[in-house]
């Protein structure tokens, strides 16, 4: 199988070097120079463009950062749609709203190419580890087509519906996921402020009610995770802007339902902020500096 990947960043890449691990010939693009020599180092095939990519391509894989980059890819005047070759698989694991990928898949399918949405979760840890989690929308035929390769990848391959239902998860789980990394924040500094050792802290947190995917993998304090973007500067981890898009895509999808959603909304502002700060290129986790700018 030849697989064509679009999108070599933080995410992407690992994703597609656990794909070249396992054997299977993977030709990738990325606008990024030094997302491109890792690819070619762990023996990926570079390409000119996405269509470069795809004009061989079995499978397109896209891991982006917004549905305008989606569109572009797809649905674009140089688009992987108009060089693939009908029975291809598309997997789209970008978090974009879920009216978007339906759009998209409804012109893959007038080309007879099946397309499904597969955002994912567990962050950059999950995509080096291949343990990530992906939320598949799709048709029952497609998503059993897709699902040995996405077990390269990923530990738990979930079928959540239809193609948009992928997305209406991963919306519902980022809104959980920002929520629940400014509340372990709020927490850890609180502690630390009040005199507890951050170590202290966090073993009895990770072993008590609290414990929770922010408080244990990914610790917002530096050094409790040695794996976590936390102790390594904040670097190289689910970017705060990439956080706000998805928590501006849950309230927006919660406007249209007439759904409360007060704590995202709260959070979302404390994200803004960061951004604001010129820190949007830091792993969200740095929303701890919200609450200790000088120490933490």
């Amino acid at each position: 199988m030849n697989i064509a990947f679009i999108g070599l960043g933080n995410m992407g890449g690992r994703m597609a070097h656990n794909l070249l691990k396992a054997g299977l010939n993977v030709h990738g693009y990325d606008l990024s120079e030094v997302a491109i020599q890792h690819f070619a180092e762990a023996g990926g095939v570079v390409c000119d463009s996405p269509q470069d990519a795809a004009k061989q391509a079995d499978m397109v894989i896209t891991m982006l950062p917004a549905a305008k980059h989606v569109k572009e890819v797809y649905l674009g005047e140089n688009g992987v749609l108009e060089v693939l070759k009908a029975g291809s698989l598309c997997i789209d694991s970008s978090t974009i709203d879920p009216q978007t990928i339906k759009d998209i898949a409804a012109v893959a399918h007038s080309k007879n190419i099946k397309i499904c949405d597969a955002p994912v979760s567990g962050g950059t840890i999950g995509a080096q580890a291949g343990t990530l989690t992906f939320m598949v929308g799709a048709d029952d035929q497609t998503f059993n087509e897709v699902k040995p390769v996405l077990s390269h990848m990923g530990k738990n391959i979930v079928h959540c519906g239809d193609v948009g239902a992928g997305q209406i998860a991963k919306i519902c789980n980022n809104l959980i996921l920002g929520i629940s990394m400014a509340a372990v924040a709020e927490g850890m500094a609180l502690g630390v402020k009040l005199g507890i050792d951050p170590q202290a802290l966090a073993g009895v947190i990770n072993t008590s009610s609290g414990r929770c995917w922010s408080s244990d993998v990914c610790n917002p304090w530096p050094h409790i995770n040695e794996n976590a973007p936390a102790s390594r500067g904040y670097q190289d981890g689910f970017a705060t802007q990439l956080m706000l898009k998805d928590l501006g895509l849950a309230v927006e999808a919660a406007g249209q339902v007439k759904q409360p959603v007060v704590l995202g909304g709260m959070v979302q502002q404390l994200y803004q902020q960061m951004c604001m700060r010129g820190n949007a290129n830091l792993d969200f986790s740095s929303i701890i500096q919200q609450y200790l700018p000088q120490e933490a």
